[in-house]
């Protein structure tokens, strides 16, 4: 019969017998710590290294990202930070994993304990991470900028902070919404600034006995004179409608969107002015009241 294989004795007993002074058993606790001593060396190198890289690879990312977007946005910098610190924690989960599996840790049970850790939290945190897809989609897209005027779920305002979880605007009558990045961007999205302009638009009546023409070519003179208003593209003046009472006039122009308030206003008030020096009317309804005589009733 085969001889059967001599079973290998526990550390606790190799650790026994060696403090009762065998010499076999000093041998193999003096080789067993060694091993492990070069071991743990080698894992503190690898935790050093995985800590030093994380750090250099995300400061490269980050200025790699700012150099890219830092030409037309230099001071948004949520972008940059989002995937810096992605990039820094995926370099220190690959790290710390073969630093586990250095140590004579099982590797695959620890990704199994993260994997079902992982779906745990997901599950839940559902509508915490939809908010978290939703914002990393618009640091990616970027439909919007911190600092953009906007108008998202109808609020209105400037964007004062953007996150992975929600969307800070503040708006133009002073009150701050905070909306969460799932809702934003599942709804149109209104972006003030991307275009670099706005368009003005004015439309005013005019009696059907007025010059048409004299009334498109001071629109364009009214245009033409305020220093807000954009030479390309070109404003333009055209008739917009024929009403019951009055001809509709229309005037288009452009504007940058920091002057775009005030330059409305400020046309419509000297289309008013210029009118009534003019000599152009603008109707308005009028109630006529016709009187009609009584009629007798008729004798039989």
């Amino acid at each position: 019969m085969a001889a059967e294989p001599a079973t290998q004795p526990s550390f606790l007993t190799t650790l026994e017998r060696a403090a009762a002074g065998d010499q076999e058993m000093i041998r193999q606790l003096l080789a067993t710590m060694g091993s492990f001593s070069v071991r743990l060396l080698v894992a503190g190198i690898i935790l050093a290294v995985t800590l030093w890289a994380a750090d250099r690879l995300a400061k490269l990312t980050a200025k790699g990202v700012e150099t890219l977007n830092g030409r037309h946005h230099p001071a948004d910098r949520t972008l940059s930070s989002f995937i810096s610190t992605l990039v820094r924690y995926v370099v220190i989960v690959i790290g710390a994993i073969a630093v586990l599996g250095q140590l004579g840790v099982q590797t695959t049970s620890v990704l199994a304990v993260l994997g079902a850790a992982s779906l745990a939290i997901g599950l839940a945190l559902q509508g915490t991470l939809s908010n978290v897809a939703a914002g990393v989609m618009i640091l990616v897209l970027r439909p919007y900028r911190v600092g953009d005027r906007v108008e998202l779920n109808g609020r209105a305002g400037k964007v004062a902070h953007l996150d992975l979880f929600n969307t800070r605007v503040l708006g133009y009558d002073g009150l701050t919404s905070h909306l969460p990045n799932g809702k934003v961007f599942g709804e149109t999205i209104i972006n003030i600034d991307q275009a670099g302009r706005r368009r003005i638009e004015h439309t005013v009546g005019i009696d059907y006995e007025d010059d048409m023409d004299a009334a498109l070519k001071l629109l364009l003179r009214i245009a033409a004179d305020d220093k807000r208003v954009l030479d390309e593209p070109a404003p333009k003046a055209h008739v917009s409608a024929l009403g019951d009472s009055s001809v509709s006039v229309t005037l288009e122009c452009w504007t940058h969107p920091d002057d775009w308030g005030d330059a409305r206003f400020d046309l419509l008030k000297q289309i008013k002015t210029t009118f009534d020096a003019e000599g152009l009317t603008f109707p308005y309804p009028h109630q006529v009241t016709v009187d009609r005589p009584a009629q007798g009733l008729k004798k039989a």
